[in-house]
């Protein structure tokens, strides 16, 4: 069964500007049982995530003024979302997703949260619409309980995963990737395990050949045992800040190619949604349904 995290407060309304991305979320579930793809028992509601497990991965005092809201303005400038009780609340509640979504894949092989990708979150600091790291945090909670020893994070999201690449730069147990556009945020970029950087205007062919090189490092990682995939679709052509061209159907083998990879090792993989800014919201929903199709398809 393909277990999904999924919470009426991930479509919060933050502000007026940024409102249009964020009805994905309940569309996306919508769209899923509307088709059949899923049914309501595939759902689950995450609850609060706990402050000791986030503090794994994040700085107790960046928590605290977290938690307090307490940032500066220039803090809350670098995150781009007013800061708020709700706003708050939400993120804690995406992380746990994240979290609940690992025990989900141990036992089924593949689970989804339909938010989260968080990935622009430093230890000491939010960054890029992304107050606290959900991939960061989940990782260090498998290390922690050593239900894995080697950890790859997949980042196809159109922007770098700064915030992940600089929180594990020294921890050979997790290995990050991330192919992403090299004229895009953010542009003082940081170093993951592997960087695959893209001219603006690439298409699908070009695309899928570099990610078949990237996974195959991936999946070359000795002792690999867990995956963690950000899935953003601000790759497409119709995204109105990927600056790339490709298409719903590279996209679509984009996630194949992915899933397949985990399912030829057997290996369990977590994914998150990410980001994706087209300027027709159906460009969006269609293109995060298609990952949850192909997840079915691979694995059950």
């Amino acid at each position: 069964m393909l277990k999904t995290a999924w919470s009426s407060c991930y479509n919060h309304p933050l502000v007026e500007g940024h409102r249009f991305p964020m009805i994905k979320y309940d569309l996306i579930k919508e769209q899923l049982l509307y088709e059949a793809v899923l049914n309501e028992t595939h759902f689950f509601e995450p609850g609060i995530a706990n402050i000791a497990e986030i503090q794994l991965c994040h700085d107790k005092d960046y928590l605290n003024k977290l938690i307090n809201q307490c940032l500066n303005a220039a803090e809350i400038r670098r995150i781009g979302f007013p800061l708020t009780q709700s706003l708050v609340d939400r993120e804690f509640k995406i992380m746990q997703g994240t979290i609940d979504c690992c025990a989900h894949a141990i036992q089924y092989g593949a689970a989804m949260n339909i938010a989260g990708g968080t990935h622009h979150a430093f230890s000491d600091k939010g960054e890029g619409f992304c107050l606290l790291n959900d991939f960061a945090i989940a990782t260090q909670i498998l290390l922690k309980h050593k239900k894995a020893s080697k950890i790859a994070i997949i980042d196809l999201d159109v922007h770098q995963g700064n915030g992940t690449a600089s929180i594990f730069k020294k921890n050979s147990a997790v290995f990050t990737f991330s192919m992403h556009g090299k004229n895009n945020f953010p542009f003082k970029k940081e170093v993951s395990s592997l960087d695959i950087e893209l001219a603006d205007g690439i298409k699908d062919n070009e695309y899928l050949e570099k990610l078949e090189f990237g996974l195959k490092m991936v999946f070359e990682q000795p002792h690999l045992e867990f995956v963690f995939y950000q899935s953003g679709v601000d790759i497409l052509e119709t995204d109105k800040l990927g600056k790339l061209a490709i298409s719903q159907e590279a996209c679509t083998l984009r996630d194949k190619m992915v899933y397949e990879s985990c399912i030829k090792m057997k290996i369990p993989v977590v994914t998150a949604m990410g980001g994706g800014y087209s300027s027709k919201i159906s460009d969006i929903v269609n293109a995060h349904c298609n990952t949850f199709k192909v997840a079915i398809d691979t694995f059950f």
